[in-house]
């Protein structure tokens, strides 16, 4: 089985040759405007429109589902729905739903193994979403990494 290789660097630039797919978690209320998310609309603004226009028209949009968007001609981005509103609620439970990172790594695997591309991604659900790194990893390796797609995790500097 592979493993996730860890860089140190910026996720949407991808540090592997051929298809590409930077993958990160979005939240389920239409919600665009802090962490990774902003570097994304700083280098294209198509997946923020997209995902905009996904939200608007509640076809399908809700935990568990994905969104890729084409960039560039070896580069898409994997809107992925795992993010329950965006705050720590009273009772202490944090926004990021683990059951639907995983449905949306499974679907992200199928399109990884039909471009034959590779996954690119920041600690997805370890920041605003207040979710814990473990967790996150578990699911990339019993989605993506068990399937044989590559995976590089980035550290930004």
């Amino acid at each position: 089985m592979k493993t996730i290789e860890y860089l140190k660097g910026d996720a949407t630039v991808p540090q592997a040759g051929g298809i590409n797919i930077i993958a990160h978690i979005c939240n389920d209320i239409g919600g665009w405007g802090k962490g990774f998310v902003m570097a994304i609309s700083k280098k294209w603004k198509t997946p923020e429109n997209e995902y905009r226009k996904w939200f608007k028209s509640e076809n399908n949009f809700h935990l568990g589902e994905v969104q890729f968007v084409q960039v560039e001609e070896e580069i898409w981005i994997c809107n992925m729905i795992a993010q329950h509103k965006i705050i720590t609620n009273s009772k202490g439970i944090v926004p990021i739903r683990y059951e639907a990172v995983e449905e949306c790594l499974e679907k992200l695997s199928r399109k990884a193994l039909e471009l034959n591309a590779v996954v690119h991604m920041p600690r997805i659900g370890c920041g605003l979403a207040g979710g814990k790194w473990t967790e996150i990893e578990l699911i990339i390796e019993k989605t993506l990494l068990v399937k044989g797609v590559e995976v590089y995790v980035y550290d930004f500097e």
